[in-house]
């Protein structure tokens, strides 16, 4: 049986053992400076915003944090930004899209807002190769139902693009936070292609089902059962039995950098939920790859 890794320095044994390339993690942050020291000020005050401390472990200059992932084995991950605000969205696609030029291993990303023109500046995202989205409903603080994005929306389930988004009410509940914006949108819109950040939580029963009921919605692990999270937001090991089954729609994210606790103890706490080292393999490295198309070279 493969045992799961100690720390940081042991995951390249872990995923060897497994029988994979690498690893595929599609919640990875990277920011314009500017933006990411805003994020980590906002961290730092944690205590305040959450009720508990989150130092961020990784909190480096960027050619730091590419060289700690590529010496964890991730061969592929996102930048993922998000706007806070009208007006951010196209600069904030356009900065992503050089940072992914000037680095092989990341997904060129981009984000949106529910603002005039956002449908355009979507349309030119795709067309400047952009191959995952990032929403953040909480910290946007808009329902992902606005009308001003029916045109997104229909746009990127046309092209069946990966759209990374954070929709449950945690950490913090949010005015259209929960399962009941993101049932709606699914109504409208059944062939999106989402990913479920952080797998939903706290809901996580209600996106399971959203999971198990749309064809193309996929989960993210990103701080899932880890001791943190499990201290503030529990799993129901009831519902271990559900993720087993959707073991082909769960995706290895995990929030780097901006994470209270090393990478590794994201794979172990997925390890130890004793799903198998098939689950393992395919949330580690087969979904991402399919979803994006990687090679295992």
């Amino acid at each position: 049986m493969v045992q799961p890794p100690d720390d940081d320095a042991d995951v390249p044994r872990y995923w060897r053992e497994l029988g994979l390339p690498g690893l595929v993690d599609v919640h990875v942050h990277f920011l314009p400076d500017r933006v990411q020291a805003k994020v980590w000020e906002y961290f730092e005050a944690a205590g305040t915003h959450y009720g508990a401390e989150w130092p961020v472990a990784y909190a480096l200059p960027v050619e730091e944090r590419l060289a700690i992932l590529d010496g964890l084995g991730v061969r592929a991950f996102p930048t993922l930004p998000y706007p806070h605000k009208p007006g951010m969205a196209a600069w904030l696609n356009e900065w992503s899209a050089g940072f992914a030029a000037g680095h092989p291993q990341v997904l060129q990303s981009a984000t949106f807002y529910p603002e005039p023109g956002a449908t355009a500046y979507v349309e030119a995202a795709l067309a400047a190769g952009a191959r995952v989205f990032k929403v953040h409903v909480q910290v946007g603080s808009f329902d992902p139902r606005d009308p001003l994005l029916d045109g997104v929306w229909q746009r990127l389930e046309e092209t069946g693009t990966p759209v990374v988004i954070h929709c449950g009410s945690g950490p913090l509940v949010g005015e259209h936070t929960g399962p009941e914006p993101m049932s709606g949108l699914l109504e409208r819109f059944p062939r999106l292609q989402l990913v479920i950040a952080h797998l939903g939580m706290p809901e996580y029963r209600e996106f399971l089902d959203l999971a198990e009921r749309y064809e193309r919605v996929h989960l993210d692990t990103t701080m899932f059962a880890t001791d943190f999270t499990e201290r503030l937001m529990p799993f129901d090991p009831a519902d271990r039995p559900r993720l087993a089954a959707l073991r082909d729609k769960v995706l290895l994210g995990s929030d780097f950098p901006s994470i209270p606790y090393a990478y590794a103890h994201q794979l172990q706490a997925l390890h130890r939920l004793e799903l198998g080292e098939g689950w393992l393999r395919a949330v580690l490295w087969e979904n991402g790859a399919r979803l994006f198309g990687l090679s295992r070279r």
